[in-house]
């Protein structure tokens, strides 16, 4: 057993201990050499792939759906309206030489946007159920110490 005789030894002693108790942090990454190396590295961890695969599938989901809206959706109160081609209905007021306001393409903005909302509605509400069903898993592995039966 070893005995301290002063204070400062002791204080000395503790600093020691929480030194050697308290976790190092980890060395910064090695950045990469070279530019084709950095933008490798720069594709590799900014998900740059990931955003240009969903941007890419966003523009043909928004196209799917105006093909749905132009062709399924709007044939039907296109038959109401006379003449049947809804997009360019006008409506006008006679003010002066007469204002003309194309509501009928308004109106197809209006739908194909609430449309796409409500995909991206669904898909995110789904999305976000797979990411809480994934968390679970993991969480339950970490309990369990990672070991499967």
């Amino acid at each position: 057993m070893i005995i301290l005789d002063s204070n400062q030894e002791i204080l000395d002693e503790l600093r020691k201990i929480c030194e050697a108790v308290t976790p190092k942090p980890p060395p910064p990454p090695v950045k990469p050499k070279g530019a084709l190396a950095e933008f490798l590295d720069f594709i590799g961890t900014a998900g740059v792939i990931g955003l240009a695969v969903g941007f890419i599938m966003g523009t043909y989901i928004g196209k799917i759906v105006s093909a749905l809206v132009q062709d399924i959706i709007m044939p039907i109160p296109g038959a109401l309206i006379p003449g049947g081609d809804w997009r360019k209905a006008v409506f006008t007021l006679p003010i002066g030489s007469g204002m003309n306001f194309a509501v009928g393409d308004f109106v197809g903005v209006i739908v194909d946007f609430l449309i796409v909302a409500v995909v991206v509605f669904f898909i995110a509400k789904y999305a976000g159920k797979a990411m809480e069903k994934s968390e679970e898993g993991l969480k339950e592995g970490v309990k369990e110490g990672g070991k499967k039966e």
